[in-house]
């Protein structure tokens, strides 16, 4: 058990997944996205710590919780809307006034997300994103202003 040798970061592992993203790697991010995922479902109130230690994973047992992490943590708080980001490869093109879906996928266990309010400058979208297998469908649900959305499905 050590803080810094072989722990499991939640805002690292976040951050490793927008990498993952970048780079078409969403088998990847949807991997990280779900362990993550079931990790919090151990978790008190779903809520994120500081840290876990990272041991071999056991079946039908959570992980191991550092003994003085910080539970909840501000920035392992962003984990999942991060997660959530680099699955739907959103980017945000301010001179276009266009927000891009970049190779979207869904985790297995979350077939549909509701964005609401999603901002580009003084504009606004709603979408839904219905996962269909290992494909999505995207459905712009309200706009405010001026605005595109659009999907990239290449790389």
């Amino acid at each position: 058990m050590s803080y810094h040798d072989g722990s499991i970061w939640l805002h690292d592992n976040a951050l490793i997944a927008l990498g993952l993203a970048r780079y078409g790697l969403k088998h990847s991010v949807a991997q990280l996205f779900k362990g993550l995922f079931e990790a919090a479902t151990y978790m008190d109130l779903r809520r994120l710590p500081e840290l876990f230690c990272g041991f071999r994973r056991e079946k039908g047992r959570g992980p191991t919780l550092y003994p003085v992490a910080c539970a909840p943590q501000a920035w392992a708080s962003a984990t999942p809307f991060t997660l959530l980001e680099a699955a739907l490869g959103l980017e945000f093109d301010s001179q276009r006034g266009e927000i891009r879906l970049r190779i979207p996928r869904l985790p297995v266990f979350l077939n549909e997300v509701v964005l609401r309010e999603l901002r580009l400058g003084p504009s606004s979208v709603d979408l839904r994103v219905r996962r269909h297998g290992d494909e999505v469908s995207l459905e712009v649900l309200r706009t405010r202003g001026h605005i595109q959305v659009s999907i990239v499905l290449a790389q």
